[in-house]
C-alpha cells in the first residue's frame, strides 16, 4: 500500500493556489456580499484552506458605489473612530461613507470580518475595490463570478 497517499498536505505560501476573481457589487446586499468576499480571500472555499496560511483568492470588486443597504441603515448606522486624544472620536454613517469613497465603506466591513491579526492584515491585500465598471487588472486575467452561487 502507497501510504504517501494518505500524509496530509499543507499549504504554505509557496504552494497555495491563488486565482483573480471579478466580482460586480452593483445591486448586492453590503453585509452578505461582504462575508462572502471574505471567505473567498480566506480561502475557506477550498478544499486546502489552512488556517494559519494566506490562502485565498485575489478579489477584484467593481461597482462599488452601487452597494445596496436595506431599511434605514445608510442614516441609522454609525462608524466609530478615535484619534487616541480627548475629544478625538469621530462618528460617521455609510451615507458620509459613500460620498466620501465608496471603496472605504466596502473595505471597513469587509476588514471587520478578518482575522485581526497579522495575517488578517496581509489578506487585506489581496482586496482590490473599485468606483466604476473599470479595472486595471486585466493582465492577471481574472475570472468574472457569481457571488449569489456561493453560499
Amino acid at each position: 500500500m502507497n501510504t504517501l497517499s494518505y500524509k496530509t498536505k499543507h499549504v504554505n505560501n509557496e504552494t497555495a493556489q491563488k486565482e483573480w476573481v471579478v466580482i460586480d457589487a452593483a445591486g448586492q446586499t453590503l453585509g452578505r456580499m461582504s462575508s462572502k468576499v471574505a471567505k473567498l480571500l480566506r480561502g475557506k472555499y477550498k478544499a486546502s484552506f489552512s488556517p494559519h496560511v494566506d490562502c485565498g483568492d485575489n478579489v477584484i470588486i467593481i461597482n462599488a458605489e452601487q452597494v445596496v443597504l436595506t431599511g434605514n441603515k445608510w442614516t441609522d448606522r454609525k462608524y466609530y473612530r478615535y484619534s487616541g486624544y480627548p475629544g478625538g472620536q469621530k462618528v460617521s454613517t455609510p451615507e458620509d461613507m459613500m460620498k466620501q469613497s465608496p471603496d472605504r465603506l466596502v473595505r471597513k466591513v469587509i476588514k471587520g470580518m478578518l482575522p485581526k491579526n497579522k495575517l488578517g492584515a496581509a489578506i487585506l491585500k489581496n482586496l482590490y475595490i473599485y468606483e466604476g465598471a473599470e479595472h486595471p487588472h486585466q493582465a492577471q486575467q481574472p475570472k468574472q463570478l457569481d457571488i449569489n452561487t456561493l453560499n
